[in-house]
C-alpha cells in the first residue's frame, strides 16, 4: 500500500487543482503554456548502497521540494520487491515534481537549488533519465476531449 501513497498523492493533488478551476478551465487551457507540466527524474547510482539512496533522496527533499510554482513534489527510492515484467528496474531513486506551467519547470532549471542539488550529487550517478510529460486535468478522471 505505501508504494501506491506518491500516486495517490498525484491523482489527489491533480483533483484538488481541477476543483481550484473552473470544469472550462480545466478541460481546455486558456493558453497551452498552462498546462501543468510533470517532471519525472529516475537515477541509477555508482553507489546504489541504501545509505547512498537515502543521501539522494534527503537532497531531492532539501533543494528541489521548495521551487517557486511547484503544485506536487516527491522522492524516494525504488519498491525492489516489486519486479513484475512490467517493472522497470534500471533506477534507484525517483524524483518527482508536478509544475503549475512550463514558466515553472524552465525556472527551476537554473534555480541556484537546483544547480547546488546537481553540482553536489552527481559524482554519484551513473545514469539519469529524464520523463517530461504534459498532464491533462479533467472531471472524474475522464481524459479532456
Amino acid at each position: 500500500m505505501n508504494e501506491l501513497l506518491p500516486y495517490c498523492m498525484l491523482a489527489l493533488i491533480v483533483a484538488l487543482s481541477w476543483l481550484s478551476n473552473s470544469p472550462s478551465q480545466a478541460a481546455q487551457p486558456a493558453d497551452a503554456e498552462e498546462r501543468m507540466l510533470s517532471h519525472d527524474v529516475f537515477f541509477t547510482l555508482k553507489d546504489s548502497s541504501a545509505e547512498a539512496k537515502q543521501r539522494l533522496v534527503a537532497g531531492c527533499k532539501k533543494y528541489l521540494a521548495q521551487h517557486s510554482g511547484t503544485v506536487w513534489f516527491a522522492a524516494g527510492v525504488r519498491v525492489e520487491e516489486l519486479d513484475r515484467p512490467v517493472n522497470d528496474l534500471g533506477f534507484d531513486v525517483a524524483l518527482y515534481v508536478v509544475f503549475a506551467n512550463k514558466a515553472a519547470h524552465d525556472a527551476y532549471q537554473t534555480a541556484p537549488d537546483h544547480l547546488k542539488f546537481i553540482e553536489e550529487f552527481k559524482d554519484n550517478w551513473k545514469e539519469v533519465r529524464v520523463f517530461d510529460s504534459w498532464l491533462e486535468v479533467s472531471a472524474h478522471g475522464k481524459t479532456a476531449e
